[in-house]
């Protein structure tokens, strides 16, 4: 297990990079993934070799995107993913993490606490059911749905300024396309595909961006 939780060396420069003096936080997270986070169905065995490029690492670039001391809604959070990565990457961030099943926000609230992250919230419940209590100004999202439906469940939280960071796979350009109606009718003025961490990561982060306000 262990063996399978090592960095290689292209792994180890990003992960200095994107996490600095909280790295170890990072390792701990990973083997709480690699343990639990298997063992009850959040994530499945064959993840495990590449939890650190292919989930975390991966996730944790997007930080980049952010300005200082913002708050940011997790929407589906699951095993954390970006959330608790976003989290320990940057203290200064206040994260709400939405997930509606209850046995994922047991365990996002165990490696919260010995973690011992205080700038992380967790929240039972569907997006929709978040807005009059979150008003965030950058929600995130990763493989919860198409951006057609990813739309109407995020950016009623940003209540009319802020970003979607919605991170994606190689079919982004495409779910622009289809959901270019909604996002205009919920507000979004801008959308756009971006690549992050291509600098450090060997796969670099598909991000589809939209502005509200």
């Amino acid at each position: 297990m262990t063996e399978d939780l090592s960095l290689s060396a292209t792994e180890q420069v990003a992960a200095e990079k994107i996490f600095g003096d909280r790295l170890d936080l990072a390792r701990r997270y990973v083997q709480h993934l690699a343990t639990s986070g298997i063992e009850r169905g959040l994530l499945g065995p064959r993840e495990v070799p590449r939890l650190w490029s292919r989930h975390v690492l991966n996730c944790a670039v997007i930080a980049e995107l952010m300005d200082k001391d913002a708050e940011v809604a997790d929407v589906g959070s699951g095993a954390g993913l970006p959330g608790l990565c976003l989290a320990i990457a940057r203290a200064d961030l206040k994260l709400t993490l939405i997930e509606p099943l209850e046995r994922r926000c047991i365990w996002l609230t165990e490696v919260i606490e010995d973690l011992g992250l205080d700038n992380v919230t967790v929240m039972r419940g569907r997006a929709e059911q978040m807005v009059d209590v979150v008003n965030a100004q950058y929600v995130t999202a990763r493989a919860v749905s198409a951006l057609s439906n990813l739309a109407g469940l995020t950016l009623p939280l940003l209540h009319g300024q802020g970003e979607l960071l919605a991170i994606k796979g190689r079919s982004a350009a495409e779910e622009i396309a289809k959901a270019e109606k909604t996002v205009k009718k919920l507000g979004g003025a801008n959308t756009e595909v971006i690549v992050v961490g291509e600098e450090v990561l060997e796969e670099p982060t598909t991000v589809v961006r939209i502005k509200v306000g």
